[in-house]
């Protein structure tokens, strides 16, 4: 099993960052591909980005070029995604999430392992 927990949401103004942080354990972190999702209310969890567990692949949602980026601390077995530039649109509920394959797959289906999610606000 892997428990996920992620960290460092909040309330931010338009144009403003944050840090998300997702610590995981259970498994060694290098064997796992770490994906970032987002639930907007009465929404669809969407996609954000993913990092590959040794590929060094990461994708990312076409909303979110250039504004935010993920980078993974191996040491401290936590992926991280940083938020920049952001937007009202960008308000949602974060979910990390962690799957074996190392495929950085867009798909939410092929995750096994969900964090509890964390809510960001950006207000305009």
């Amino acid at each position: 099993q892997v428990q996920l927990v992620e960290s460092g949401g909040g309330l931010v103004q338009a144009g403003g960052s944050l840090r998300l942080s997702c610590a995981a354990s259970g498994r060694p972190f290098s064997s796992l591909t770490m994906g970032w999702f987002r639930q907007a209310p009465g929404q669809g969890r969407d996609f954000v980005g993913a990092s590959s567990r040794s590929r060094g692949i990461t994708n990312y949602a076409d909303s979110v070029k250039g504004r935010f980026t993920i980078s993974r601390d191996s040491a401290g077995n936590t992926v991280y995604l940083q938020m920049n530039s952001l937007k009202s649109e960008d308000t949602a509920v974060y979910y990390c999430a962690a799957r074996s394959g190392n495929i950085a797959s867009l798909s939410a289906h092929e995750y096994d392992y969900w964090g509890q999610g964390t809510q960001v606000t950006v207000s305009s």
